[in-house]
């Protein structure tokens, strides 16, 4: 008789820190990788917290350029975690970001897998 050995993984299981970490050749979710870097993480997290900011807003919280602003919005777009709406406020172009939901469960399962980490470590200790 054969047992099942295949263990869960998400943030309310313990993860192997390997798993976590990309080690041992668990495959990668490309989700994960995208929420990453430090500035998508960023442009993420401030959405997170603000029911939508502008452009200059989000330029100004993160400190950012604009170039920089601009490409890392433009990919959180493309994978559907963020949407970008384009309206005209007195003649003047204004950008406003929102988080979508599948953004903010994106976020929330980096988030976790972060968590898990943390305790993964804390547990070694």
């Amino acid at each position: 008789m054969k047992h099942n050995t295949a263990k869960k993984t998400g943030p309310d299981t313990e993860t192997p820190l390997r798993t976590l970490v990309g080690a041992g050749g668990g495959q990668e979710d490309p989700d994960e990788r995208l929420l990453h870097e430090r500035m998508r993480l960023a442009i993420m997290s401030a959405l997170a917290v603000n029911p939508s900011l502008s452009f200059s807003d989000m330029k100004s919280i993160l400190e950012i350029s604009d170039g920089n602003l601009s490409v890392h919005a433009r990919k959180l777009e493309e994978a559907g975690y963020i949407v970008c709406d384009k309206t005209f406020e007195n003649r003047v172009p204004k950008t406003t970001y929102k988080l979508t939901s599948r953004g903010r469960t994106a976020l929330e399962k980096y988030l976790g897998h972060l968590e898990a980490v943390i305790r993964a470590v804390k547990k070694k200790q």
